[in-house]
């Protein structure tokens, strides 16, 4: 039989021991998980930046992943820890809309998590991440049925992420979701809500600039120069040619951006 997967996916940086507590609480209860790293360098707190890239990465997974996600601003407080089922894995996360573009994409089903035997114990009220999430995840891939982790519910966190906002008959306003290691801006602005980028003139302003070029490649144009195009995940870019657009307009995750087309 195939390991189980477990993902990872948190704001802990790697300076810390936090994701190294993680991982040992999952080997403690599943010794042969294969824990896989997607990413633990999400901006910190950043809930949408968390959204978009859970949501880039689940898909290339198999059926009964776990996907654990810890952008937890609200540790401790009353939001609950929940179990969601969806395109045939699991994710585990705080009820903070962290999940919002998998439930945008994907039928699910959401379980508040209350089963406190499957916590490590004592709890922290600063580490659900090593003493809730972790040790539910391991419990989850080594067997444990969904129903047995608490009871589905409704009324769960779930935010506009990837929806860009009409703001007049040809204008919206939309964000920034990540600032990839090259200083590429991702947005909210799907190519596919808005092909009319790809025949008509545009406006997108942001950092205090104004973008109006539509490139199909980084090369298209010189060093230094930003453009806009259509990433690898079918999101408008505001990109540069061996340079960080990010970096040029001093923003990065959560920045405004407004698109105007003519």
């Amino acid at each position: 039989m195939a390991r189980p997967i477990i993902t990872l996916t948190t704001d802990f940086g790697l300076s810390d021991h936090f994701v190294a507590s993680m991982k040992g609480v999952i080997l403690g209860i599943l010794p042969d998980a294969h824990i896989v790293d997607i990413s633990h360098q999400v901006s910190a707190f950043n809930i949408s930046e968390a959204a978009f890239v859970i949501s880039q990465a689940y898909p290339d997974f198999p059926s009964k992943t776990v996907h654990v996600v810890v952008i937890d601003p609200g540790v401790g407080t009353s939001r609950r820890p929940i179990l969601v089922s969806a395109a045939g894995q699991f994710f585990i996360a705080p009820d903070n809309g962290v999940l919002s573009m998998v439930y945008s994409r994907e039928k699910h089903a959401v379980r508040a998590i209350t089963n406190a035997k499957y916590f490590r114990r004592p709890v922290s009220d600063t580490f659900h991440g090593r003493d809730i999430f972790a040790p539910c995840a391991a419990r989850l891939a080594k067997g444990a049925r969904a129903a047995s982790f608490g009871k589905p519910f409704g009324e769960y966190v779930r935010l506009a992420i990837d929806e860009p906002a009409r703001t007049g008959a040809r204008s919206w306003s939309g964000m920034v979701l990540k600032a990839d290691r090259f200083g590429n801006l991702i947005t909210n602005f799907r190519v596919s809500e808005f092909p009319i980028l790809l025949t008509r003139p545009f406006r997108f302003a942001a950092g205090g600039c104004e973008i109006t070029e539509m490139a199909r490649t980084f090369a298209d144009f010189p060093q230094g120069e930003l453009f806009v195009l259509v990433g690898s995940a079918g999101f408008i870019e505001i990109s540069m040619n061996q340079g960080s657009a990010a970096e040029r307009l001093g923003i990065g995750a959560g920045a405004a951006v407004d698109l105007t087309t003519y």
